[in-house]
């Protein structure tokens, strides 16, 4: 099979499937990728601030959690998600499978974003060199003050880079939500794969969105 002929079955099938794809396909999987990164900044920023606080305890178990999270498969952490939070919470079967399913998927990944966040946030903040918060202190101001004026907003220029680029990231990870039946690109192929009993093309089109998406964020960032 040619090049041209590839592309020609690609066009086809987009144009039979087109609906499955932007439809619910790319809708969700922006959705699932903005959702893991916004609230997972929020959860980073605070685990951030726990680590570098001075009770042990507590950076102890922030620590703990960070390691474990890094240390094990999304994928794995989808599923202690969708099958044994709600062995621990009966109230959550009473939910419907759809939104357990994709509260499940958000939940995942805004923790395994989070955890990763904390780590960019934490070394944002001990790159910047001690001796102007020394300085600061010296000046009058307080500890918070400090942190707020001097340290925060030169920690936030140097993390940034890589706070976009956990987006992209985010977007590729999403991929794992079709394995509990989340209507994201990948789920469109499965779908397709199912109906059609064709899979490459399916595949290649998911490629090919996949890389629209994150190819130009990837340029945006760097523009930035």
């Amino acid at each position: 099979m040619t090049f041209f002929e590839i592309l020609t079955d690609m066009g086809k099938m987009f144009s039979r499937y087109w609906y499955v794809f932007l439809g619910r396909g790319i809708l969700y999987t922006i959705l699932l990728a903005v959702i893991a990164v916004f609230f997972g900044a929020i959860l980073g920023s605070l685990m951030a601030v726990g680590k570098l606080s001075r009770l042990r305890i507590l950076r102890g178990f922030i620590t703990a959690v960070v390691e474990v999270v890094r240390g094990t498969p999304s994928l794995l952490q989808l599923y202690v998600a969708y099958f044994i939070v709600p062995m621990m919470i009966p109230e959550l079967k009473t939910i419907d499978a759809t939104t357990m399913a994709f509260v499940s998927v958000s939940v995942a990944l805004i923790i395994n974003s989070g955890a990763y966040v904390s780590e960019i946030i934490r070394s944002g903040i001990q790159s910047i060199d001690y001796g102007q918060t020394e300085a600061a202190r010296s000046l009058g101001m307080t500890k918070f003050q400090s942190f707020k004026e001097i340290v925060l907003p030169q920690a936030i220029k140097n993390i940034l880079p890589a706070i976009a680029n956990e987006f992209v990231t985010i977007i590729k990870e999403s991929s794992i939500c079709y394995t509990i039946g989340v209507q994201e690109i990948m789920y469109a192929v499965s779908s397709i794969k199912g109906a059609a009993y064709i899979i490459a093309e399916p595949l290649l089109i998911a490629t090919a969105m996949y890389f629209c998406l994150t190819f130009p964020t990837s340029k945006i960032i760097q523009h930035f």
